[in-house]
């Protein structure tokens, strides 16, 4: 790949997804591309670059910034951060709502987080009417999750043997989730550098390792955004290195926030 396609690819990436490449960026590329590649019968990744540089391919267009994406994501990530969450938040969620807890994971690649919340909600772990919803701007990513189908290195990443016993069954050489656990999670595909709004606030939003290598004007939109989908009391969970948006205080475990005045009314 030419310096200039390799140029042209990072600023399409982030232009509709606001993520910036750095480092190796042209390996990165070459072996993310390579399979879509091969799939749309391109002699190459340059070939391939060369066809969306074209144009009138949304769809080309749309794969190829999917592809770069980082899905990084595991049952039970960090697991001082699930703890938080059954321990501290939904408890005091539960105790302040008559409804149903609201839950989003926005950014949810391949859908471990969402469905080890719905797990937690199925061995009395969390509330039992989460109303949990979920999204990603990768097509790919989400049709994974909805499966419910895990390889098996998918599973052993921080899955407790019992969970995976009680909540999957096997599938020829990988594993599903049951069916209960797939029907508590509602998913959507959203670009959250897109404008967007929300009907109804949600009580819990994580958004973990998401907008870290965003762009700083798309990090500030995407955070704002966010901001506005949230509860007036609600919590926010970022990634443990990821800094707090303005008007939020830290509120216990490595990135896990609450706006500065309902951080002090619960204190």
């Amino acid at each position: 790949m030419s310096p200039a396609d390799l140029e042209f690819l990072c600023a399409l990436v982030r232009a509709r997804s606001g993520l910036v490449l750095t480092g190796e960026r042209g390996f990165f590329a070459e072996t993310r591309l390579s399979p879509l590649a091969r799939r749309e019968g391109a002699s190459s990744v340059s070939d391939l670059v060369q066809r969306v540089k074209s144009g009138g391919d949304d769809r080309l267009m749309r794969a190829v910034v999917e592809a770069m994406l980082v899905q990084e994501t595991a049952f039970f990530r960090d697991r001082a951060v699930f703890r938080a969450l059954q321990d501290q938040v939904l408890p005091a969620l539960a105790a302040a709502r008559k409804a149903p807890l609201r839950v989003w994971s926005a950014g949810c690649g391949t859908g471990q987080e969402p469905y080890t919340l719905a797990m937690m909600a199925e061995e009395g772990a969390a509330p039992a009417d989460l109303d949990l919803f979920a999204s990603d701007m990768s097509t790919a990513a989400l049709e994974k999750a909805q499966s419910g189908l895990y390889t098996h290195f998918e599973v052993q990443r921080g899955l407790p043997i019992r969970s995976l016993l009680r909540h999957f069954e096997p599938a020829e050489d990988a594993w599903r989730m049951r069916e209960k656990v797939r029907a508590m999670v509602r998913w959507r595909r959203l670009n959250l550098v897109d404008d967007f709004n929300v009907a109804n606030p949600f009580d819990l939003i994580l958004c973990r390792n998401v907008v870290e290598n965003f762009d700083e004007a798309s990090r500030g939109k995407v955070l704002e955004r966010l901001n506005r989908a949230l509860a007036p009391d609600g919590w926010l969970l970022l990634g443990a290195h990821e800094a707090a948006p303005p008007g939020f205080a830290a509120a216990g475990a490595a990135g896990l926030f609450r706006r500065k005045l309902a951080a002090v009314q619960a204190a």
